[in-house]
């Protein structure tokens, strides 16, 4: 993947196919149906906005809301409000720096910087809790010096985070798949930074598709490091998928996992739907909804 295209833009054009071209309004409302009677509603749920791209913002607000979602998330600042006009929330913001070029070299931080000023007391505004962060990649770099560079970066941005009330989220994802030479690919390397910036501003964006690609153990792990986690999202294993019984893990039992430890933040459903959109995303509210 080249350095300038994010997951979301390689992977929209299967969304196209997925959702067939554009959703009306109709559409939405006849898949999603009448809103989801929740059986106990522990945790709060989002969408991922680019695993819908081909859904006007508006319809899958609105479908989103009729399922019984409480946030639309990873926007840009030019859609930050629209949630707002369906009674939802924005739970993550699009970030700073990109997936490759983030906190793990020195020459970044600047510019991060510079652009976290900017960014995070307009994310605070807009009433948005979280913000997505990266370490960038590898590109030969030892585990310590990225880790000792991520805490450095971060540490510069932590006191606008706190000022503003929003929490910087630093992604985990796999180097195995989908995004190689990635340098924040394992729980304990993560929690490495987050520990040494110690701020209560700067927790993990925990992927559970990504860390069961490279770790396994998902549920020991969250038990183990959920006072660390802010964020989580979903995606079936093998092919980022639905998260129902096509894929390797029991996601009601992990919902169940998170809960017990307490969690009040929100579980984003980040898988790319293989069959139709709205179904899969009605059916991942009722499979989470623990």
């Amino acid at each position: 993947m080249s350095d300038k295209v994010t997951r979301r833009d390689a992977i929209v054009t299967l969304v196209a196919v997925s959702a067939g071209g554009r959703a009306s309004l109709s559409a939405v409302r006849r898949v999603a149906g009448s809103p989801s009677r929740r059986v106990a509603g522990r945790l709060k749920q989002s969408v991922s906005r680019w695993c819908y791209g081909r859904i006007p913002l508006d319809d899958l607000c609105q479908a989103a809301k009729e399922i019984g979602y409480s946030s639309v998330e990873l926007l840009s600042e030019p859609d930050w409000a629209t949630p707002k006009k369906h009674g939802l929330q924005c739970a993550m913001a699009n970030g700073f720096g990109s997936i490759p070029v983030g906190f793990n070299r020195v020459d970044n931080h600047d510019k991060l910087v510079a652009d976290a000023e900017r960014m995070i007391p307009l994310v605070a505004a807009a009433g948005i809790p979280n913000i997505v962060v990266f370490s960038g990649n590898r590109a030969g770099m030892s585990d310590s010096e990225g880790i000792a560079n991520c805490i450095a970066g971060l540490k510069r941005v932590a006191p606008t985070a706190e000022k503003h009330g929003v929490t910087l989220c630093l992604e985990m994802l796999n180097s195995k798949v989908d995004h190689k030479d990635y340098h924040a690919d394992h729980t304990a390397w993560a929690v490495e930074v987050v520990k040494g910036v110690a701020s209560p501003r700067l927790k993990l964006l925990y992927d559970i598709y990504h860390m069961q690609i490279m770790e396994g153990d998902v549920v020991a792990t969250i038990r183990a490091n959920s006072q660390h986690i802010a964020h989580y999202h979903t995606g079936g294993v093998p092919g980022r998928a639905e998260i129902d019984e096509t894929q390797e893990l029991n996601y009601r039992r992990v919902m169940q996992a998170i809960a017990d430890t307490g969690f009040t933040g929100f579980v984003g459903q980040e898988f790319v739907p293989k069959r139709d959109p709205l179904s899969s995303l009605k059916q991942a509210f009722q499979i989470c909804d623990v």
